[in-house]
C-alpha cells in the first residue's frame, strides 16, 4: 500500500469527482458514451519511434517501435482499457511510449480490438488470440512477450492466458495490469464500501461497469469473462496495480488473493487516493511516475529472468 495520495493526486481526484458528478456531461462520462464516441485528432509520432499499421482480417494492430537500437529482448503486446466499447485512441498510443520507455527500447504491439456492442464477446478474446499467434508467427517466443493491459484490457491480459493455458499454448513471461475489470458480476466488496468515494464510477449503477453490452447472453462468472474466476496455476508473474478508492479495487485483491492461494508469483500495489487508471496522469502526479518506475522495475525484473517477490 502506497502512502497517502498526494495533495496533486487528491486535487486531480476531487477534479474528476466534480466532472462525473456534473448533471450535463457525468451521466455521458461514466457509461462510456464521451468514451465511445470521442473524436481526436491524428496522432503525431514521436520522431524517435516508427508507427507501423499492421492489418489483419478482423482488426488492426499499432506497432511502436525505436527507429535506433531498439530492445529485442523481449516484446510488450498491450491490451487497451475502455470497458470493451472503447475502442483505440490516442491515450493507449501515449502508452505504448511509456512502456517503451521504461523497458528500456521494447516494441510495443497494440491491438485495436473489435468492441460490444457492435462486437460483443468473444470478439475481443479472439482479437486478442490472434495478436499473440501473430507474435508467435513472426517469431517471437512465448517468454518474450509480456502482456499488459489496463482496465478491460488488463482482465483481458488474464483471460487470454486462461485461454492459452487450456490450449495448450505456452505462457507469456509476465503480465502487467492496472487496475483490472476482472469481475464483470460486479460482486466485488468494494463495489459496496466505495460506492461513495470513487471518483469516476461511483454513485450510480449507470456505469461502464455495470454494463452489460459485452458480456450479453453469456455466463459473467465464465473465466474468459471474469477471470477472476478462473484458475490462476501457471500463470505467469503478474504485477497488480490499483487505487484505493476504486469500486473495482476488489477486482484487484481478489485476484492477488487467489494467485497466492494457487501458488503464483503476484505484486499487487494499492496506491492510496487514487482513482481509476491514475497512470495516465503519466509524469504529472507522484503516484503515477512511482507507478510507472514500479512497471520498469517489474519488466527489468522479467528480462533479467530474477526470482520474482
Amino acid at each position: 500500500m502506497e502512502s497517502e495520495a498526494s495533495v496533486r493526486g487528491r486535487v486531480i481526484r476531487d477534479m474528476i469527482a466534480h466532472l462525473a458528478n456534473d448533471n450535463l456531461i457525468g451521466r455521458k462520462l461514466k457509461n462510456g458514451e464521451i468514451r465511445k464516441n470521442l473524436v481526436e485528432p491524428p496522432w503525431k509520432c514521436p520522431d524517435c519511434f516508427e508507427h507501423t499499421i499492421i492489418e489483419l482480417e478482423q482488426f488492426k494492430m499499432e506497432l511502436l517501435s525505436l527507429k535506433e537500437n531498439p530492445n529485442t529482448d523481449k516484446i510488450i503486446l498491450q491490451l487497451h482499457g475502455g470497458g470493451y466499447i472503447g475502442a483505440m485512441r490516442n491515450a493507449y498510443r501515449m502508452f505504448a511510449g511509456l512502456y517503451n520507455e521504461v523497458s528500456k527500447g521494447m516494441s510495443v504491439l497494440t491491438i485495436d480490438y473489435r468492441v460490444a456492442p457492435e462486437h460483443p464477446y468473444p470478439a475481443a478474446l479472439e482479437d486478442a488470440v490472434a495478436a499473440y499467434r501473430w507474435l508467435l508467427e513472426q517469431g517471437w517466443f512465448s517468454d518474450q512477450i509480456i502482456l499488459a493491459g489496463d482496465s478491460a484490457g488488463g482482465g483481458l491480459a488474464m483471460a487470454l492466458c486462461h485461454y492459452i493455458k487450456d490450449h495448450g499454448m505456452q505462457m507469456p513471461c509476465g503480465i502487467v495490469a492496472m487496475s483490472p475489470w476482472t469481475d464483470l458480476t460486479a460482486s466485488g466488496e468494494s463495489y459496496d464500501s466505495n460506492y461513495e468515494r470513487d471518483p469516476l464510477f461511483g454513485k450510480t449503477r449507470d456505469s461502464l461497469i455495470y454494463n452489460k453490452d459485452y458480456v450479453g447472453d453469456h455466463d459473467p462468472m465464465d473465466a474468459y469473462i471474469s477471470p477472476l474466476f478462473g484458475d490462476f496455476r501457471g500463470f505467469p508473474p503478474m504485477l497488480i496495480q490499483v487505487g484505493s478508492y476504486e469500486m473495482l479495487l476488489s477486482d484487484s485483491t481478489s485476484v492477488a488473493a487467489k494467485v497466492r492461494e494457487q501458488g503464483g508469483k503476484v505484486r499487487i500495489s494499492v496506491y492510496d487516493g487514487m482513482f481509476h487508471i491514475f497512470q495516465m496522469a503519466a509524469l504529472m502526479l507522484p503516484e503515477s511516475k512511482r507507478a510507472w518506475v514500479e512497471i520498469g522495475k517489474f519488466i527489468d525484473v522479467l528480462t533479467r529472468m530474477e526470482p520474482f517477490i
